[in-house]
């Protein structure tokens, strides 16, 4: 395992021992690896939305919206699923 050395203000490192001395961290170092591990799955998930609006702005003109196919359609998947 790597070390790095961060400086922090004293007021963040005072946030950052805080947070690392509750029950749900060993330590500071397990806190910030927390919140990277948080950072990624949020970029992560940032970057799934946007492929997703690409997605759909490259899919064209949007459709009229017809409720009851949509609700047939849902119910027939339903229905297959048992």
């Amino acid at each position: 395992m790597a070390t790095m050395n961060v400086s922090l203000p004293d007021e963040m490192k005072a946030f950052v021992d805080e947070q690392a001395e509750g029950p749900d961290y060993a330590g500071a170092s397990d806190y910030i690896r927390d919140l990277i591990r948080r950072d990624r799955a949020r970029r992560q998930a940032i970057a799934e939305i946007r492929a997703f609006v690409q997605e759909g702005i490259d899919s064209g003109p949007a459709k009229p919206f017809d409720r009851e196919t949509f609700r047939a359609r849902l119910h027939a998947e339903h229905v297959e699923r048992g």
